[in-house]
């Protein structure tokens, strides 16, 4: 599949993905990408979120492809029940750990436990092997029991403008090997 034959939708975590952010370059260089924008980015809601992420599936006029990052991991696969449409494909990074009592701010949790299913599309997880929001064998063992194809990072952070990945082309090149075989 050719990015031009995709709805590609941006979902951000978090606080939202900011102007250096390896999302928000990729959305400017991915010409049929659109970021899925959540009313609240600081406190999110997960009824809220899945229900944002689902409508963007769901009005989608091509194939979608999701690239979500952090609790845009998360909202993603919690709204999969609502989406009337096919997914095509999905590009996971960072998921955080949600089922974790430690992780802050702690209405994250609500956003968890994973679904534990096979996911009903193609997908690649990219995880950290020093991310402050998810142990590595966490992500790893969600990989697994998605049957997303694992990806191992090195030691890079939470993948996000704060560890050293704003353009992320490596990143990029990931995506679109994934993206050509859809």
């Amino acid at each position: 599949m050719k990015a031009s034959e995709a709805d590609i939708l941006i979902v951000p975590g978090y606080t939202n993905s900011g102007p250096g952010h390896w999302q928000t370059r990729w959305q400017t260089k991915l010409s049929t990408a659109r970021r899925v924008e959540q009313a609240e980015w600081t406190k999110p809601v997960r009824e809220d979120w899945t229900r944002t992420i689902a409508e963007a599936v769901n009005t989608a006029e091509r194939p979608v492809v999701l690239i979500a990052h952090s609790l845009g991991v998360a909202a993603a696969v919690q709204a999969l029940d609502a989406f009337e449409k096919r997914v095509a494909g999905a590009f996971f990074v960072a998921p955080p750990d949600v089922a974790n009592p430690a992780i802050r701010p702690r209405h994250l949790m609500t956003f968890g436990p994973y679904a534990r299913d096979p996911l009903p599309f193609p997908s690649v997880l990219v995880a950290s092997r020093n991310d402050p929001y998810c142990d590595y064998d966490v992500a790893e063992d969600i990989a697994g029991a998605w049957g997303s194809l694992f990806m191992d990072a090195g030691e890079a952070g939470h993948l996000n403008t704060e560890s050293g990945h704003g353009p992320w082309p490596e990143g990029l090149l990931v995506f679109a090997r994934f993206l050509s075989r859809l």
